[in-house]
């Protein structure tokens, strides 16, 4: 699988917490090579850090292996979320290499201009519906631990990684209606901004979707997905998805669907 990009993109890596897939995200920076690394936000979870800490080895060699890349040549582009929205006071800084920004606009090798954000500002322009305000709280935490107690089980008898909360996001109607609304409310800014796409995270939810002529693109996290946005060296865009068996889970859609891209099963 290719492994050189000429951008690369991922956001909601939660660093502090225990659900953060550290290792495998330490495993997919150290082999791949990129022009330039965009963190799209959350990548440390200050919010969920003043509660409770969980920063161990993996987390600090995560955090040192994104500033080995910033020293070595490749150019990092940090856009605060809201979990650490603490940032964004040093917005127009760059701090050991690393170009801290609000927000970003990406020109791909074939021409096009993506905004980039986190994508938290369209929560007030998208009715958040209970049943995601649940998985947003609680049953959100509760559903982690599955994951990790799933997965803890799957690795024992020789699986590899699978995401409940992928499952779930794809499979329940009220969850893939709020997934629809974000994706509308993002491609909407993007045509307000005459852009030709949007990239962000937020909703860790790897997806493509084409309208008009506008791409959206989710590049997920690394919290339940382990997946991230790419840019080829011609400016075609994929989804990776990154643990024991690496793969690329979509390319970018070429017609117009007016939905949610198919993804393939993630078992």
């Amino acid at each position: 699988m290719q492994t050189t990009f000429r951008s690369v993109f991922i956001s909601d890596v939660h660093l502090g917490t225990k659900a953060c897939q550290a290792i495998h995200l330490l495993d997919f920076l150290k082999n791949i090579k990129t022009d330039t690394l965009y963190l799209v936000g959350d990548i440390i979870d200050l919010q969920e850090m003043r509660h409770r800490a969980y920063f161990v080895e993996a987390h600090h060699q995560v955090v040192q292996q994104i500033l080995a890349m910033a020293q070595s040549g490749t150019k990092v582009i940090y856009i605060p979320g809201n979990h650490d929205a603490f940032f964004r006071q040093f917005a127009g800084q760059t701090l050991s290499g690393i170009n801290i920004r609000l927000n970003a606009r990406h020109q791909t090798a074939n021409g096009r201009t993506f905004y980039v954000s986190h994508g938290d500002e369209f929560d007030q322009m998208v009715k958040i519906s209970p049943l995601m305000l649940a998985i947003g709280d609680r049953a959100h935490g509760l559903m982690l631990s599955l994951n990790q107690w799933i997965n803890g089980v799957r690795r024992f008898i020789g699986r590899p990684y699978w995401s409940l909360a992928g499952y779930l996001k794809s499979h329940i109607s009220k969850a893939k209606e709020f997934i629809e609304r974000f994706e509308t409310a993002a491609l909407k800014s993007a045509q307000s901004q005459k852009v030709d796409g949007y990239i962000c995270g937020h909703i860790h939810f790897a997806s493509f979707r084409l309208k008009e002529d506008i791409l959206y693109c989710n590049d997920g996290d690394w919290v339940e997905h382990c997946t991230a946005l790419t840019e080829s060296a011609s400016g075609e865009m994929s989804l990776l998805h990154w643990s024991e068996q690496p793969r690329v889970i979509a390319t970018e859609p070429t017609i117009d669907d007016w939905g949610l891209s198919p993804m393939p099963s993630r078992n």
